[in-house]
C-alpha cells in the first residue's frame, strides 16, 4: 500500500498540465522516434559498407519509423513531424499560427537530438569506416548517413522543383488520407497507410535528393553535423557531391 501510495503522489508531482508543453514533448519524442528508426538503418547502411542493408531498406525503415512516430505522439501533439505539415495546416486554418514557430522548432531539435543518438550508437562504426576522418565528400564521406544530399548530376534548380514536388505529394497524401469525405481508412489504422504513403513517394522519387520532405528531418541532422566535426562543408551545395541517398 506503501509503495502504491508513493508511486501516486510521484505521478501526480510529474504530471504536466499545460497542454502546450504536453503537445511540444509529445512532437519531440515522436519526431526523437522517426529520426532514431530513420538514420540508423542509414549508419547501419554506409557503415557496413551496404552488407546489412540497401536503398530499399533504409526506406522502407523511413516509412515504419513515420508509422511509430504517428503512434508515439499522435494523441496529443497530432505527431505533425514536419514543419512542412504544421505550415500546411495553418494554412488551411486547422492549426494556430502562432504554434507554427513553436512546433518547426521543437521538430528540429527532436531531430538533431536523435542525431546525436544515432552518432553515439554508431560511433565506432562510423570512426571505422571513415578512416578517421568526417568527410562530406569521396568514398568514405559519412555526412549522408545523418542529412541528405543532391546526386552528382544534380542542379540546384532541379534539387528545387525535386523537393517541391516530392513534399507536396507528401502532404496531399495526408490530406486525402485525413478527408472525411474519402472512403475512410479503419480507424487506428492511418498511420500504417501515411507509411505506405511515405515508401511509395521514397521508391518513386528518391533519386535526385534522398528525399528527406522534411526541413525538420534535414536541417537538424544537418546541424549536428556541423558541430559534431564535419564543418560548414555540410551547409554547401555543391554539384558533383553526395551519392543521393537519404
Amino acid at each position: 500500500m506503501g509503495s502504491a501510495s508513493f508511486l501516486k503522489r510521484a505521478q501526480a508531482l510529474l504530471r504536466i498540465r499545460n497542454q502546450l508543453v504536453r503537445e511540444c514533448l509529445a512532437e519531440l519524442l515522436a519526431v526523437f522516434v522517426l529520426m532514431l528508426i530513420t538514420l540508423s538503418s542509414s549508419a547501419q547502411m554506409v557503415t557496413s559498407f551496404e552488407a546489412k542493408g540497401n536503398f530499399l531498406s533504409a526506406y522502407m525503415a523511413g516509412a515504419l519509423s513515420v508509422m511509430v512516430a504517428v503512434y508515439v505522439g499522435g494523441g496529443v501533439s497530432g505527431a505533425h513531424l514536419n514543419p512542412a505539415f504544421s505550415l500546411s495546416m495553418c494554412l488551411l486554418e486547422q492549426f494556430p499560427w502562432w504554434k507554427f514557430p513553436v512546433f518547426a522548432a521543437v521538430q528540429t531539435l527532436g531531430a538533431f537530438i536523435a542525431s546525436g543518438t544515432v552518432y553515439v550508437l554508431y560511433y565506432d562504426a562510423i570512426w571505422h569506416y571513415s578512416n578517421g576522418t568526417l568527410a562530406t565528400s569521396g568514398p568514405r564521406e559519412t555526412a549522408s548517413i545523418f542529412a541528405t544530399y543532391p546526386a552528382e548530376y544534380l542542379s540546384l534548380t532541379n534539387g528545387f522543383l525535386d523537393q517541391v514536388i516530392g513534399t507536396g505529394m507528401l502532404i496531399l497524401g495526408i490530406l486525402a488520407i485525413m478527408d472525411t469525405r474519402n472512403k475512410g481508412v479503419p480507424k487506428g489504422l492511418e498511420p500504417v497507410v501515411v507509411a505506405l504513403l511515405v515508401f511509395s513517394i521514397e521508391i518513386s522519387m528518391g533519386s535526385n535528393c534522398g528525399c528527406p520532405l522534411n526541413p525538420a528531418r534535414d536541417f537538424g541532422p544537418r546541424l549536428f553535423t556541423y558541430v559534431a566535426g564535419w564543418g560548414p562543408e555540410v551547409f554547401r551545395w555543391v554539384e558533383g557531391r553526395g551519392r543521393g541517398g537519404g
